[in-house]
């Protein structure tokens, strides 16, 4: 048998078998070329000729411009201790946040928030940026931090802290979640102490956390330290004298104004009840009130010293011209103003003493309406006070022509006028400085200042000689007194407005200086609705003034001017109102 032998080709498959074209494999090669060198070209054109296109645009969709925020200025007290401050906080927010986040409940709790507030927040946070809680601590961010929500972020600010709480409130103030002065010293010097915001230019990442700094950095400038007159010291005895006295007496409040009469700077201003400036909450207009310079009243017998001062001014009376004051009243048309009971005959140094409606008001028939008019308004009944303080109140006088014979009457016993305790604290400032009254400043300054003249020395020094009696144990406030100290002032008890009449509920007061002979401080208390019975300001409020005083004028380094104790536990003499 023959055999024979096959040749298999290449590939059965005819296409395989065939040739194929040259063109169409120069075809295939041209377009790949062609691929590359397009490729090759756009790589050029992003990296060198459209980088700074690309890299803007790339910008534009993670690049942010963060606010810098400046550091408040600090409000330092006369000694430089701190009275307000800022320390580094952080305000946590969100932007395009995923509400169903596992970690939402552990967000919350580190927030202090409901879990479902939370959530409401970051629902909303798809439309943008919200934040979810201001101030919180470096801690509580960290933690937050860590947690790694994707759109939950932070951004530095700065929170404020008050380190006399109630004790300074009324004078300090309190600035808003923006570091916006709002009241008090806060709100008087906010553009000194807010300083300027800066900005950043920078790249984030999807959970917001900052990958790159870009340039465009603008630092901010910080706010300016403010230092005040006040001493913290004095503040807090006055505010803590205050509440004793509230207490004590169950009233409704009280205020006290402490000046320095020779450099007219303000030691303190205290009421109480107060508030604590870092928890605001549930608050009412009244409690936020400076009430000493915001809140006006009838002074009451505060007013007689200046009538009997203008009477011997004029020439019309001496310290020792008499008056007959029995039957203990006196008739004006067809109103009766009493004593609380009968003196007899008075000179003009007891009728101080004493504080005889009855003498002061026949002392006043002696004197015109326009010159008690002129007296009042200089001592500044009436008159704002120049004091960069928000809502610093200028009292109520009527002019003179409109006067009728009561109501002159009744205004040279405070009655018919209003003023402020700070206002009312000035007015004393002329006796402590030999007739000139003092300008008031809350800041720190250096040194006696000139005043504007009222009565001349000689009228300062005899009023000095008036006060200082009305303060001994046959006046009306030997509770004044204080140990180691001369004192001198006058007592005050003003019935309240209630409706379109004189109620029974009343004001005290006691407005004085110390030492007597050389006074280097005046101090200015009021106390409001004193219950219990007692409401003379002799009772009430002339202890106050006492321990304020002492205390006052030791943290001054002032050496006593007496040695003997006095007789603060007289009962003196009862005012007349």
């Amino acid at each position: 048998m023959r055999s024979s032998r096959h040749t298999i080709a290449f590939s059965a498959s005819p296409l395989l078998a065939s040739r194929t074209p040259v063109w169409r494999s120069r075809f295939v090669l041209a377009v790949l070329a062609l691929a590359f060198v397009t490729l090759a070209g756009r790589a050029v054109y992003v990296q060198l000729l459209g980088n700074d296109f690309f890299q803007k645009q790339g910008e534009a969709r993670f690049a942010r411009t963060i606010e810098l925020p400046p550091s408040r200025g600090r409000v330092l007290d006369r000694n430089g201790l701190i009275l307000a401050s800022s320390v580094p906080a952080f305000g946590i927010w969100a932007d395009g946040a995923n509400p169903s986040d596992p970690n939402m409940g552990q967000l919350a709790k580190l927030l202090g928030m409901n879990k479902n507030a939370v959530a409401e927040h970051i629902k909303r946070s798809a439309d943008g940026f919200v934040y979810l809680k201001r101030q919180v601590d470096e801690a509580t961010r960290e933690r937050i931090k860590a947690l790694g929500m994707v759109g939950v972020s932070d951004t530095k600010e700065y929170m404020r802290l008050y380190p006399e709480g109630d004790a300074a409130a009324h004078v300090v103030g309190f600035t808003n979640i923006e570091n916006k002065g709002l009241e008090g010293v806060e709100l008087a010097f906010n553009t000194q102490l807010s300083g300027h915001a800066g900005s950043r230019r920078v790249i984030k990442d999807r959970m917001g956390s900052i990958i790159e700094d870009l340039r465009d950095v603008i630092p901010p400038v910080n706010g300016q330290d403010v230092q005040l007159s006040i001493d913290s010291k004095v503040q807090f005895f006055a505010y803590d004298q205050l509440r004793t006295a509230v207490e004590l007496h169950k009233a409704k409040g009280g205020s006290a104004v402490v000046l320095d009469a020779q450099s007219g700077e303000v030691l303190a201003m205290a009421n109480y009840p107060s508030y604590n400036p870092s928890d605001r909450r549930n608050l009412t207009g009244e409690l936020l009130r400076n009430r000493t310079i915001t809140d006006t009243f009838e002074p009451g017998s505060t007013m007689k010293p200046f009538v009997v001062a203008l009477a011997l001014e004029r020439g019309v009376v001496t310290p020792t011209t008499t008056y007959q004051t029995a039957p203990g009243y006196i008739d004006i048309g067809r109103h009766r103003i009493s004593d609380s009971h009968e003196h007899g005959v008075l000179n003009v140094t007891q009728i101080v003493e004493k504080s005889s409606n009855v003498g002061t008001v026949k002392i006043s028939m002696d004197l015109s309406a326009q010159a008690m008019w002129t007296t009042f308004t200089q001592v500044g009944i009436g008159q704002k006070p120049v004091v960069p303080f928000p809502g610093a109140a200028s009292g109520r006088l009527r002019g003179y022509e409109s006067w009728r014979p009561v109501e002159k009457a009744t205004m040279s016993y405070g009655y018919g006028l209003s003023t402020s305790l700070f206002q009312l604290a000035r007015a004393y400032t002329i006796f402590a400085r030999n007739g000139d009254m003092a300008p008031l400043t809350m800041i720190k300054a250096n040194g006696a200042v000139t005043g504007t003249p009222v009565f001349s020395p000689k009228v300062a020094g005899q009023m000095r000689d008036m006060l200082a009696l009305a303060t001994g144990d046959e006046g009306t406030a030997p509770r004044a007194q204080t140990l180691g100290y001369s004192v001198a002032g006058k007592t005050g008890t003003a019935r309240k407005v209630e409706g379109k009449s004189y109620g029974k509920k009343y004001r005290a007061f006691f407005v004085g200086y110390a030492p007597a002979d050389k006074p280097r401080v005046v101090v200015a208390v009021m106390i409001d609705e004193p219950g219990k019975g007692q409401f003379y300001g002799g009772i009430v409020a002339a202890p106050v003034f006492s321990q304020t005083v002492q205390n006052t004028l030791r943290i001054m380094g002032l050496q006593p001017d007496q040695v003997v104790r006095p007789n603060i536990n007289a009962v003196g003499a009862q005012e007349s109102f």
